[in-house]
C-alpha cells in the first residue's frame, strides 16, 4: 500500500441549511464518510452539533489522510440532530455533497451546493470546505477569563463562551476554536484549554487573531457581547503578569459616544508546548499488551448445534474467531514478544466444574500467555469441547485483572506499557454496576477496553457504557478520569471489508493512549527530536 502523504484537517462551514424544526432553528452536525469500495461507505470522523443555525462554522476539524496517488472519495452529510443520543437513522437529513479529497487540496476553498441524493439538489444550502496540511506538532495552551461582561438575558446576566479566529487569504476570518458556555456569569473563568499550533495560526506568531465572547441562545443565535483583534505574539506575552484585552462590540461603539467596553477579556497564560504523536510513543518505546476475554455463557448456545455463536462452521470460523483474528492482527505489531494472555468467563470448569469469569484459556492460570493471535485460536479452539457454557455475563473480573497490570505498569511514571483489553461477547451484561465501576478506575490508568457484542442480542447497556455523548459515572457518581471504552456490535459489519471492522474497533486506541500520557505529563520513553521555529 502507497505510503501515506500527509495529514489534512478539513474546515466545514455551511451556509442557509434546510430548517426541520419547528419553533426553532436546525441543530446541525456534519459526518465525513469515505468510500471503502462497492459502493459502501465507513465513517472517518464528525463535527460537534451546533445548536439553532442554519450557517454553522463548526469548530472542530476533520482529520484525513491524505495520498497523492489514490482517488479518495469523500461524502460529507449534514444532519439535525434533535435527540441526546446521535443515530443517522433517526435524525433528520438536510443534505450533503460526493467529492474527492483531491478537489479539496487543489482548491483554495471548495464550495458546492448540497444535495439530499446524489444529482438532486436539496434546494436550499451550501457547504464550504477548507484543507490545511498538519505540519507543526506544538500546541498552544490558554488560560482565559473576563471581567464585567454586559448583561445579554432578561431574566439572568449572560451565558458566555469564547471563539478563536485566525485571518486567512483575503481577510477572511476561519474559527479555530469554541470553548464551554458558563452559565449566569458576567466574570467568566474558562477551563485550560489547547489549539494545535498550526491551527491556531498556522505557525505564524504575527498572524491576526480574533477573539469573540457570546452569550448562548436557548432557542436563537448566539448573541455576541464583543471582541478584540490582536496577534499570537502579543497573548504569549503573559510571562508573569496578566495581559488584558478590552471586549468591544462593534456596533456599539460606533452608535453610542460614550461606550467604553463590554468587559475586559483576560490572558492569564499563553503556553506552547509539544503535543506528542500516538507514533512519538510507540516509536519512542511505549509497548502495547494485549489481552482477550472470551464469553462463555450458556446464552451463546450449545457449541456443538450450528445456531450457537461458538459453532466453528467446516472452513474453521465463527464470529468469535474472526474478532480475534481481525483486532489481534493489527495490535500484535506492537509487542515485541507477541505473548498475550487469554482468559474466558461464564463457564464451569473442569475439575470442580465451578462456575469462573477469569479462567486462562491454556488451563495454565500461572502462565496464561499464548504465542501469537495464532496460540489464542489454538487455546480457543483446544478449550471449546472441555466446558460446560454457563452464566452469568460478568465482565468487571477480567477488566479488574487487566486493570492490575496497568497499576503496577503506571507506578515505574513512564510512558513504557499500555493495556489493550479486547472482550467478545454474545449476551448483554449483567454485572453493570460492577463494570461500571471497574471501567471508572481503569480510566485512571494506561488501559483502553474495546468489546466486540457478536450474534443478536440486545446490546443496550453497552451502548450505555459507550458514552460518547458525555462522561461515564460509577454506581457512586464517581466521573471517569477519560474516555477508554469502546463498543463495537459485529453483526453491523458482518458484510463490510475487515478495514471496516478495524476502523470502529481501534480508531479510538490512538488517541486514549495519548490523552492518557499528556494526563500524567509523561513524555515518550525517548522523545524525538524537535525542530524550533
Amino acid at each position: 500500500m502507497a505510503g501515506c502523504v500527509s495529514r489534512v484537517e478539513l474546515t466545514v462551514s455551511c451556509r442557509s441549511l434546510l430548517d426541520r424544526d419547528l419553533g426553532s432553528r436546525s441543530d446541525p452536525l456534519c459526518v465525513l464518510l469515505q468510500e471503502v469500495g462497492g459502493g459502501r461507505w465507513a465513517e472517518l470522523d464528525r463535527t460537534e452539533s451546533i445548536k439553532n443555525s442554519q450557517n454553522p462554522e463548526f469548530c472542530k476539524k476533520l482529520v484525513v489522510d491524505y495520498y497523492f496517488e489514490k482517488v479518495q472519495k469523500l461524502k460529507f452529510a449534514m444532519y439535525d440532530i434533535d435527540n441526546k443520543f446521535f443515530d443517522l437513522n433517526d435524525d433528520d437529513y438536510l443534505g450533503g455533497i460526493e467529492c474527492t479529497l483531491g478537489q479539496i487540496v487543489s482548491s483554495s476553498v471548495f464550495t458546492q451546493p448540497l444535495e439530499l441524493k446524489q444529482g438532486k439538489p436539496a434546494g436550499k444550502g451550501t457547504i464550504t470546505i477548507s484543507a490545511e496540511e498538519i505540519k507543526d506538532t506544538r500546541v498552544v495552551y490558554l488560560e482565559i477569563e473576563a471581567q464585567n461582561l454586559d448583561k445579554k438575558d432578561f431574566l439572568g446576566k449572560s451565558d458566555p463562551f469564547l471563539e478563536f479566529y485566525k485571518q486567512y487569504d483575503a481577510g477572511m476570518w476561519q474559527l479555530v476554536y469554541r470553548s464551554e458556555v458558563i452559565k449566569n456569569n458576567l466574570n467568566p473563568c474558562w477551563r485550560k484549554f489547547s489549539v494545535p499550533l498550526q491551527m491556531f495560526c498556522g505557525g505564524d506568531f504575527n498572524k491576526p487573531i480574533k477573539v469573540s465572547i457570546s452569550d448562548v441562545g436557548d432557542t436563537t443565535s448566539s448573541d455576541v457581547i464583543g471582541e478584540f483583534t490582536s496577534i499570537a505574539a502579543k497573548l504569549s506575552e503573559t510571562g508573569d503578569h496578566v495581559v488584558e484585552f478590552e471586549c468591544i462590540h462593534p456596533e456599539k461603539k460606533q452608535k453610542k459616544k460614550s461606550y467604553k467596553n463590554s468587559g475586559i477579556i483576560r490572558i492569564k497564560s499563553c503556553k506552547l508546548e509539544t503535543e506528542y504523536s500516538f507514533l512519538d510513543y510507540v516509536m519512542g518505546g511505549c509497548q502495547i499488551n494485549f489481552t482477550v476475554g472470551v464469553d462463555f455463557t450458556g446464552s451463546n448456545g450449545d457449541p456443538k448445534s450450528p445456531d450457537s455463536l461458538h459453532y466453528i462452521s467446516p472452513d474453521g470460523i465463527n464470529e468469535y474467531l474472526i474478532a480475534i483474528w481481525s483486532v489481534g492482527s493489527v495490535v500484535q505489531d506492537y509487542d515485541t514478544d507477541k505473548l498475550f494472555p487469554a482468559f474466558g468467563f461464564g463457564a464451569q470448569v473442569p475439575p470442580s466444574w465451578q462456575v469462573s469469569h477469569e479462567f486462562a484459556l491454556n488451563f495454565n492460570p500461572s502462565n496464561p500467555y499464548c504465542q501469537g493471535i495464532q496460540g489464542i485460536v489454538d487455546a480457543y479452539r483446544q478449550i471449546l469441547p472441555q466446558i460446560r457454557l454457563y452464566g452469568p455475563t460478568n465482565f468487571s473480573p477480567i477488566i479488574n485483572h487487566v486493570a492490575r497490570f496497568a497499576a503496577h505498569s503506571a507506578q515505574q511514571g513512564t510512558a513504557s506499557q499500555y493495556f489493550i483489553l479486547l472482550i467478545i461477547t454474545g449476551g448483554e451484561i449483567t454485572d453493570l454496576d460492577q463494570t461500571r465501576q471497574a471501567i471508572v478506575n481503569a480510566s485512571k490508568l494506561p488501559m483502553s477496553i474495546i468489546i466486540v457484542g457478536v450474534g443478536e442480542a440486545d446490546f443496550k447497556a453497552m451502548e450505555f457504557l459507550d458514552r460518547d455523548d458525555g462522561v461515564l459515572k460509577s454506581p457512586t457518581g464517581e466521573s471517569a478520569a477519560r474516555d477508554i471504552f469502546q463498543f463495537v456490535p459485529f453483526r453491523q459489519f458482518k458484510n463490510a471489508p475487515r478495514e471496516v471492522l478495524l476502523h470502529m474497533v481501534l480508531a479510538e486506541v490512538p488517541k486514549q493512549l495519548v490523552s492518557y500520557y499528556k494526563w500524567q505529563g509523561w513524555p515518550p520513553v525517548k522523545p524525538p527530536e524537535i525542530k524550533t521555529m
